[in-house]
């Protein structure tokens, strides 16, 4: 046991965890995300293996975790002379760590070579629709043209101090006029100097999870939240929809001061906050066919019955793009995409105010991300709801966000507009996010 235990160490030293003697006398749960995949990984090389299988190593794990277990895969390769073969949906984890890659589509090999070469010059129609499906920091269809860039372009030694002021310039007029549409449209959530905090239980003390949160959201509006994995990101969510108590501050969503919420007032804003939530699989109750699952908030809070609420759960059926025979399955029926748009259709079905989306895509293969993306910014758009959505992607917040909010350690370090925080950040935080 004893030489067990100084291996165990040892191997927790080699993954690079922090403590490696706290963390051998912990719990799963008192360890985070980045933490448990370490110990996984320690666990696995235990036997000095000459293959190591890595199965979505980084799945749900925030951008800054993720790159530091890429790292540690890579330094474990060279170290113990391992081959890796590692599954993955996230293209952008293949391009940091593999050499080779190999396409799969229904259990058959449609595409194979470096990587280098298949990400260059895609063959196979499936890899290409793959890439394509991939967001990019700074590719949007919408973005308009740097004209500055042309000027530049067309001066034989242009004045580089003046080039970027009129950038400078540019910049701070769009960020004003979209500041300035974006007051004259009511507030439907307001956070107001507001600090949350985790009650104590029994021996365990009480933790603040987020303090001095000043965030606006208007009616239309969508606003990303981003953040490492710890960073309060679920609890500001939560917060919003009354599942966690305000500590201190003023909270309003809705028009109803949800600081200090009775249960009718709880009841209340649950019919105008729909939440999206990270797990389909965990969000469906197993034992409800589909149709129960999207009627059940129609019963409850409008009590719909009969041929009314059949004809409701149809078109909330279509409005998700799933075929209306979907009604009598039930969740494990379903992939994780059809899962989603379950879980969208009934946080939409009493046509809510806000829509909280926590890390909705997260567990997501890259295809599949894309079109749950394409159907949420349609609905967005349809039905002009104020959505938070918190991920921890930031090329999912380029696709969607107008304005990004950045967390860490439990506060806002930096809030903006889309093309403030993603091209030109100004805190060292936020730079190392999109690094």
């Amino acid at each position: 046991p004893h030489e067990a235990k100084e291996r165990a160490l040892e191997l927790l030293a080699m993954v690079e965890l922090p403590d490696p003697k706290k963390a051998f006398n912990s719990y799963p749960h008192q360890l985070s995300g980045g933490q448990r995949q370490r110990a996984m990984i320690a666990q696995s090389i235990s036997c000095d293996p000459k293959l190591l299988i890595a199965d979505e190593p980084t799945t749900a794990l925030d951008v800054t975790v993720q790159a530091e277990i890429l790292e540690l895969l890579r330094s474990l390769r060279d170290r113990l002379d391992s081959a890796i073969l590692l599954i993955t949906h996230d293209m952008g984890v293949v391009a940091d760590l593999a050499d080779n890659i190999v396409v799969m589509r229904k259990g058959d090999i449609v595409e194979a070579g470096t990587v280098a070469d298949v990400f260059a010059n895609p063959q196979h129609p499936y890899t290409i629709a793959l890439l394509d499906a991939v967001p990019h920091l700074g590719q949007r269809e919408d973005e308009e043209i740097d004209t500055t860039a042309a000027l530049a372009a067309g001066t034989e030694h242009p004045d580089e101090s003046f080039t970027e002021r009129i950038r400078a310039n540019e910049r701070a007029a769009q960020a004003e006029h979209e500041r300035s549409e974006m007051d004259r449209r009511k507030v439907v959530v307001d956070f107001q100097n507001v600090a949350i905090e985790y009650p104590k239980h029994g021996r365990v003390p009480a933790f603040r999870a987020a303090s001095d949160i000043d965030l606006k959201i208007h009616e239309g509006e969508v606003v990303g939240l981003v953040g490492e994995s710890g960073s309060g990101k679920t609890t500001l969510g939560r917060a919003a929809i009354a599942l966690l108590p305000i500590h201190s501050g003023k909270l309003v969503v809705a028009g109803q001061d949800i600081s200090k919420p009775s249960r009718d007032e709880i009841r209340q804003l649950h019919r105008n906050v729909g939440i999206v939530f990270q797990d389909p699989s965990s969000s469906l109750n197993p034992r409800l066919q589909i149709s129960d699952s999207i009627a059940e908030p129609l019963r409850l809070a409008k009590n719909l019955k009969g041929a009314e609420l059949s004809k409701e759960v149809d078109r909330l059926l279509d409005s998700v793009e799933l075929p209306r025979a979907y009604r009598s399955r039930f969740p494990h029926e379903l992939s994780g995409g059809q899962k989603q748009r379950v879980g969208i259709a009934r946080a939409l079905s009493l046509k809510p105010q806000v829509l909280i989306a926590d890390e909705p895509t997260s567990a997501l293969d890259v295809s599949v991300q894309a079109r749950v993306l394409q159907l949420m910014q349609t609905l967005q758009k349809e039905m002009n709801f104020a959505c938070l959505f918190i991920t921890h992607d930031l090329a999912v917040i380029d696709v969607l966000a107008d304005r990004i909010a950045v967390m860490h350690h439990g506060r806002l370090v930096e809030v903006g507009t889309r093309d403030e925080i993603l091209r030109y950040p100004k805190e060292a935080y936020t730079q190392r996010l999109l690094a």
